[in-house]
């Protein structure tokens, strides 16, 4: 295994927007959309859940993820550090997953319900209490040209 592809850094915040206005006045930070969905996760208790999702990432890498508050689940806002994540795009999600639990790193969270593989994320959390994420470098394409872009970039693709 070898995540050599760094992409992101994902820190949770209580309110995305709040977050993008003061990271464009501190850093001059461009943002592409906020994303709001639903996301089917299973947790490492086996448990399947559906929680709400909100998220947006900056528009040159390394990327910022902001990722908005959820009570109860992965995503909360902590006393040491708001970050969250550090992503990796991975071309063997699955074994990479395999890989990291191999390396005492458990998983914590993966998209979908059920037995089945990761598809397209799965995060894993270190006993330093750094998660890593792995996403499906397939998926790379569509967010480079929808995620990562501002969106008067994007009106004219």
């Amino acid at each position: 295994m070898s995540l050599s592809e760094l992409f992101h850094v994902g820190i949770v915040v209580p309110d995305v927007e709040a977050a993008c206005a003061r990271l464009t006045e501190l850093l001059g930070t461009q943002w592409g959309p906020i994303l709001e969905n639903d996301l089917e996760i299973r947790d490492a208790a086996a448990n399947d859940l559906v929680v709400p999702n909100r998220i947006c990432y900056s528009t040159v890498p390394p990327y910022f993820e902001l990722i908005q508050e959820v009570r109860d689940t992965p995503w909360v806002c902590n006393e040491h550090s708001n970050l969250h994540h550090i992503g990796f795009f991975s071309d063997t999600l699955a074994a990479d997953s395999d890989g990291l639990r191999g390396a005492r790193c458990p998983l914590e969270v993966r998209d979908g319900h059920g037995s089945a593989p990761p598809t397209r994320f799965a995060y894993h959390r270190d006993g330093l209490g750094i998660r890593i994420e792995l996403v499906n470098a397939a998926l790379r394409t569509v967010m480079e040209q929808h995620l990562f872009r501002p969106p008067d970039e994007r009106a004219r693709r």
